[in-house]
This record gives C-alpha cells, structure tokens and sequence, in this order.
C-alpha cells in the first residue's frame, strides 16, 4: 500500500502459528534489555519462542536457526526488571549476516499471560473416526 508520501511503513506485528486470528506485537512478550545486534521482529519472533521454550520445559539452553541467523539461548535463571516491567532473563549468542552478536532480554509477565491463556483456548487436534 503506497500513498504520495511512499510506501506504507512495516508493522511491527507479528502472527504467531496458532494465533492466527490474533497478531500480537513483539514487544508485547518480551523485553530487550542489551543488543549488539538488530532486532528485527522476526528475530524477535524466534528469540521469544525459544525462551518460552525454555520456561516451560525448564532447560538451560536451546539452539535458534533461521535465514540470517542461528545460535543458542540461554535461560539464565533468574528473574529481572526494566522499569515496571519483570520476568524471567535469557541472553542469546548469535551469528547472523553482520557478524556476531548478544542480546540480553525478558519474557514479560503480560506475555507470559497471554501465552498461557492462549495455550489453554488452543484447539485440539482433529480427532481421527475409525
């Protein structure tokens, strides 16, 4: 969509798998506290689900890969604040196109309720008839 000022800008919203109907902006479920790289909303996408990975299960780390990046998230187990704003702290090691970078962040107490809550209204799958 282009208007005579240019192009219409990016959103930053993002769709997680089975939340289609809804898109939920990144920063919405987590919180960046240091990054030497650039964080674009799909690599904000792939860090948030491999710490919400990590805070469900309870493990210690978790390989990320994509197109422009791979890596390893690390869950360090503790919480921590930004303001008004706590929850649980990784930092994630990367390599991505521009060379190697880290980014320290929190999973927010606000995301953490909407992704359980999303999680509990998640359909079951299809039942098979035989």
């Amino acid at each position: 969509m282009s208007s005579r000022l240019g192009p219409a800008a990016p959103t930053n919203r993002v769709t997680i798998e089975w939340m289609a109907e809804a898109q939920v902006p990144y920063w919405v479920l987590i919180s960046v506290l240091f990054s030497s790289v650039r964080l674009t909303p799909a690599l904000a996408m792939t860090l948030h689900q491999a710490a919400y990975d990590l805070y469900r299960t309870g493990a210690g780390a978790q390989a990320v890969a994509g197109d422009l990046v791979s890596g390893r998230v690390m869950n360090l187990g503790r919480s921590a604040a930004l303001g008004a704003i706590a929850g649980p702290a990784f930092e994630a090691d990367l390599e991505t196109e521009r060379g190697k970078g880290k980014v320290r962040f929190l999973l927010t107490r606000e995301g953490l309720d909407l992704m359980d809550a999303r999680g509990r209204e998640r359909p079951a799958g299809r039942r098979l008839l035989n």
